[in-house]
């Protein structure tokens, strides 16, 4: 069995690419130039440098394999409509078209998102319809669903979708890294007291579930959320890692009904005046830290055994070692090079 995992440089990509070879089963990994060589240790990984927009290295990087993982995506609450549509929407095509050349045969698990359902202030199912709420990561996760979905019905192409929530875990730059920054310099927000649900997952489960969804009959042609069985809020998630970090609780509050108009109100100034910075809080920030993602996962459960490996104590854990560990002396040689 040979497997390609597209993103392997990223979260997810990376976590899966390991857990394949762990389980002794033949991974190619296609990573960026800019990514990491020595990304990883085992013998049973190969590296293929290309992306989403080279098609030559996916027609080499698809050759002969049985499973396609397709974890690479554009994935940030701030960046220009192109960003997104070329690494979202042209990628998949790209992808798609090369794997249907190769061979219709190929197990086709995309990652999208729960943020294609639009942000609901219930929780849906699988069978609710997805709704393009005006932001680019929303959009286009829902245009690259529907390309996933039109290889499915026009070309026989056996796919599984996968709907995560908040992944979290090593390697996070957004909700370990960026959340530890914003906890240290006291600026970490609580919107609407934090009672909301992420919908927390943490990545090794993550990657278990596509494995397990990769190789079940049932799941072909079908979406699934995924989360952690075990539910959390953003309170308590973030007061889980200030307690980790030795850092002090979230202490800014924020009702929803100011922290959208002013996310709004500084995306607009920041597109006025061509501002390269992230502004200060996003529309798409606010929606995940104010609607519950506690997203049903039945359907993952009855088809495939989903279960959570890694529980949240353990994921917290693993995640702050990681970061004390590994993160911290990179960054801090890095530094220390001028770099």
């Amino acid at each position: 069995m040979v497997s390609l995992v597209t993103g392997a440089g990223g979260l997810l990509g990376h976590s899966l690419a390991n857990i394949l070879a762990q389980n002794d089963e033949s991974v190619r990994a296609l990573i960026r130039k800019a990514s990491d060589k020595d990304l990883f240790d085992l013998n049973n990984i190969e590296t293929i440098i290309g992306d989403l927009t080279d098609q030559g290295s996916l027609r080499a990087a698809v050759k002969g394999v049985d499973v396609v993982y397709h974890c690479a995506a554009t994935s940030t609450d701030w960046a220009d409509w192109d960003t997104f549509y070329s690494g979202n929407v042209d990628g998949v095509k790209n992808l798609l078209d090369a794997v249907i050349a190769e061979s219709k045969a190929i197990r086709f698990v995309h990652v999208s998102s729960t943020d294609v359902y639009g942000f609901p202030v219930r929780v849906v199912s699988e069978e609710a319809p997805m709704v393009d709420v005006g932001l680019p990561y929303n959009k286009t996760k829902i245009i690259s669903e529907n390309l996933v979905q039109q290889a499915y019905k026009e070309h026989g192409l056996p796919i599984t979708i996968i709907r995560p929530g908040t992944i979290y875990g090593p390697r996070s730059a957004d909700f370990i890294v960026e959340i530890h920054e914003q906890l240290k310099a006291g600026m970490m927000p609580l919107i609407s007291g934090g009672c909301s649900s992420p919908g927390l997952i943490f990545v090794d489960n993550v990657s278990n579930a596509m494995i397990l969804a990769a190789k079940s009959g049932k799941t072909v042609g079908k979406a699934y959320n995924l989360r952690d069985e075990s539910v959390q809020s953003w309170k308590e998630y973030t007061h889980a890692l200030a307690k980790a970090f030795q850092l002090p609780p979230p202490r800014l509050r924020l009702p929803f009904t100011f922290a959208f108009p002013f996310a709004w109100s500084m995306e607009k100034l920041h597109s006025v005046l061509k501002l390269k910075t992230k502004p200060l809080l996003t529309r798409h920030a606010v929606y995940l830290l104010s609607r519950d993602a506690s997203f049903p996962i039945d359907r993952a459960k009855q088809d495939f055994g989903f279960k959570s490996e890694v529980s949240f104590e353990s994921g917290i854990d693993k995640s702050v070692r990681w970061f004390r560990e590994v993160y911290e002396p990179q960054k801090n040689r890095k530094s220390a090079r001028g770099w």
